[in-house]
């Protein structure tokens, strides 16, 4: 039996992930899986999340069932013995014995023979474990700490974190969230778009936040004309809600555009407008390239922290990177490799960023910060920093914007005070149904 193109594009994928530190959502949309079929694609990315989004918990599955220590196996045995034991543990149509051949075939695949007896006998022991006894439904009986974040496949130190900063029911509903596949959300700039794409099979059911945003039931969202136009994107509730809180203005600065799907909003939001989309790294810009394809948007590869720009903006987004514990649910490797000492490094560079963006803003301009971390570190207290230096700006509500938002037909969201936390917005995955963001709005004075 040979080895399914999905298996072995999870194996390589999860293994670039393991020892490359590369995102797994950007390695199986890229070129070098264009050929695989609808299905192969759906199995491989179910495969990829799900032993990411269940690592701690399959590891601990197959240390009960090893004779040797898991920080002694090779990275590709142990990839591949994840692979199994998620298929074994949580799929429940995938053959038991096609998970744990296809496993072992791997393992030789990846030349460690000598480890395929030993890979062979963890791999029977597990295949005798109930199927799923280790799922998301064990969240629902946690009542301590270190019972949440092992049932919810989470550090300990990230979940006391949450507990801490909004409570142990916010934290489970979080971590039970981030355990859950998010359905692809789009934004529609055209209603004749949503029939277009209905006649082509995709199933779509209105946004919970946005009343632009449309999310996929079902259907090969990528196999369609409008998507591979640009005429449609992938694009979070939250991240379109930041995007929407700009506004509009004649010049607009993007200070990290990457990987676009926010210039692309204030593009089309703002058709007369000259915006300059700024990044730092030249594969980045190059993806950027590719979705935002707007004529009044220019592109420039540099550093945010020194901005090479002497032109003053009425709008700046400074849309920074950070830590993306908001984003756990699509990009769930980043559990595993965030480490608290991080967060101060990141704050730093965000800092960084948001003192040199606020010199590119006009005066009565507005800047808005904003990350997709549920972190107070990278939030609030880079605002506070910045501003403690530099006395020109104010913070505006955010709920003033949000009920304009509302006003104008926009924002469905019933429950304005909800996303807000003082003058900032800030969702939180499971309590609002979408990623984790936080945004500012400064004014310049």
């Amino acid at each position: 039996m040979s080895i399914s193109p999905a298996r072995t594009a999870a194996f390589d994928i999860l293994l670039r992930v393991e020892c490359e530190d590369a995102y797994a959502s950007e390695l199986l949309h890229s070129s070098r899986y264009l050929d695989l079929s609808s299905s192969d694609h759906g199995l491989a990315t179910e495969l990829v999340m799900g032993v990411l989004r269940w690592r701690s918990l399959l590891d601990k599955q197959i240390a009960e069932h090893s004779s040797q220590k898991l920080a002694r196996l090779d990275s590709e045995v142990l990839t591949a013995l994840r692979l199994a034991a998620y298929q074994l543990l949580f799929l429940d149509r995938v053959p038991a014995r096609a998970a744990v051949h296809e496993s072992v075939e791997l393992v030789k695949r990846a030349k460690k023979r000598s480890a395929v007896p030993f890979a062979n006998a963890v791999l029977r022991k597990l295949t005798g474990v109930a199927a799923g006894q280790a799922g998301v439904s064990a969240i629902d009986n946690a009542q301590r700490l270190g019972e949440l974040a092992a049932s919810s496949a989470h550090p300990l130190w990230l979940v006391e974190r949450w507990i801490h900063e909004f409570g142990f029911e916010t934290a489970k509903r979080v971590s039970a969230y981030d355990e859950r596949i998010p359905e692809p959300v789009i934004r529609v700039t055209h209603p004749t778009i949503v029939d277009e794409l209905k006649n082509q099979k995709i199933d779509l059911s209105p946004g919970h936040v946005l009343t632009s945003a449309y999310r996929v039931v079902s259907g090969d969202l990528t196999a369609t004309r409008q998507f591979r136009s640009g005429q449609v994107m992938i694009q979070d509730e939250g991240s379109q809600l930041v995007s929407l809180l700009v506004g509009g203005g004649a010049n607009i600065l993007d200070c990290c555009a990457a990987p676009g799907g926010k210039t692309r909003t204030l593009a089309v939001r703002n058709p007369d407008a000259s915006i300059i989309a700024m990044e730092l790294h030249p594969h980045r810009a190059r993806m950027l390239r590719k979705l935002v394809r707007e004529t009044n948007v220019q592109l420039i590869v540099a550093d945010a922290r020194n901005l090479p720009l002497t032109a003053l903006f009425d709008r700046v987004l400074a849309d920074v990177p950070c830590s993306g514990t908001g984003t756990l649910a699509r990009n769930p490797e980043i559990k595993w490799r965030l480490k608290p000492e991080d967060l101060i490094d990141l704050q730093a560079r965000q800092v960084s960023i948001l003192r040199s963006a606020m010199q590119g803003v006009s005066p009565g301009g507005r800047i808005v910060y904003s990350t997709c971390s549920l972190e107070k570190e990278e939030n609030s207290a880079v605002v506070e920093k910045a501003m403690s230096v530099d006395h020109s700006f104010r913070v505006l509500e955010c709920r003033v914007e949000l009920e304009r938002l509302r006003s104008q037909g926009e924002l469905q969201w019933e429950d304005i005070g909800s996303l807000t936390s003082g003058p900032y917005l800030r969702t939180i995955p499971g309590v609002h149904p979408c990623d984790g963001f936080f945004a500012a709005i400064l004014e310049k004075l």
